[in-house]
């Protein structure tokens, strides 16, 4: 199952404990400083796929900071967490909704600093106090609650109700190889494809109530948040094309309605099972709701290339 969303707590690594000691043939103090704990990084590793990893385990901390030791000693530095993460992954602070995303390759993130180490007796002597017989703990790091969420980057986003023949489209369209039946959610996860330099993703079907929660959907709503165009498949065999049209568009609007301003064309598809005449009507009944249809099958070349000129001219 394709993981695209996880809850993890993160730590910079904490300071090392300052020292008391002093000299042991002549006077004065001698105790080091601990050492800074180390900072936790996010990483972009492009072999990285998804955030399985991050339910697995959902805690991570940064090496600590090694106490301060006698003769001036400095403790050894905590040593530094690098989380390897997909690309285009957001990085959202639950505390503030503060959000990066990572895109390029290799790029990464400081999020957690790692506590300053404390001060030994060596570095608190004054001249009014030359043995001080006190040393100061290390800081504790930084500590955060991370959503993490892949936000797929696609050109075009395939959506529609379940079995609406999505995923034998990008195939068709792309040589995608994605597999296909004739049952819901054969898709559990978005799928992409290749088409002229465009990369298309086939969303999971959507249901009525979706945008609260029901079955697949809302898992896969954000995925269509950046595409710069929406091919709204409806299966022209049908009961109801306008209420599965509406059923989807609903489902958009509840969930973020800035979605519906992108440009959106309806895919009319199936229409091999069907006769000209329940085309006609299917896009007559569609027109009022969007006027830019397009009847498609999969076993008609010129329908998909009707389909490929409409997103390679964006």
């Amino acid at each position: 199952m394709f993981t695209d969303e996880a809850l993890i707590t993160i730590e910079g690594g904490d300071g090392g404990d300052g020292k008391v000691a002093f000299f042991a043939n002549k006077k004065g103090p001698c105790g080091g400083n601990g050492g800074h704990g180390g900072n936790l990084y996010f990483i972009i590793n492009s072999n990285f796929r998804d955030l399985k990893k991050f339910t697995e385990i959902d805690a991570f901390k940064a090496g600590n900071g090694q106490p301060g030791g006698s003769n001036r000693r400095i403790g050894a530095n905590g040593k530094d967490l690098y989380l390897q993460i997909p690309q285009n992954t957001t990085i959202i602070d639950t505390k503030n909704n503060a959000e990066t995303t990572l895109i390029n390759k290799d790029s990464y993130l400081l999020v957690c600093y790692g506590g300053r180490g404390g001060l030994g007796n060596n570095s608190l002597k004054t001249s009014t106090n030359q043995t001080p017989f006190k040393a100061t703990p290390g800081q504790k790091g930084e500590k955060k609650v991370i959503n993490l969420v892949i936000r797929i980057i696609a050109d075009v986003g395939l959506i529609g109700l379940p079995n609406a023949g999505k995923s034998s489209l990008l195939n068709m369209l792309t040589n995608a190889n994605v597999k296909t039946a004739d049952y819901p959610f054969t898709t559990l996860e978005p799928n992409l494809g290749s088409c002229g330099g465009k990369i298309l993703a086939d969303i999971p079907g959507l249901i009525e109530g979706a945008s609260m929660g029901k079955g697949l959907g809302i898992k896969f709503l954000k995925h269509i948040e950046k595409v710069g165009l929406l091919l709204i498949c409806i299966s022209v065999d049908s009961k109801n094309v306008v209420k599965d049209y509406e059923s989807v568009i609903g489902e958009i609007l509840k969930y973020n309605k800035n979605i519906l301003t992108k440009e959106s064309v309806i895919l009319l598809t199936k229409t091999d099972l069907v006769s000209q005449i329940e085309i006609t009507n299917a896009i007559n009944k569609l027109k009022r709701l969007n006027n830019r249809i397009i009847p498609v099958s999969i076993y008609q070349s010129s329908t998909l290339t009707a389909v490929r000129q409409t997103f390679l001219s964006l």
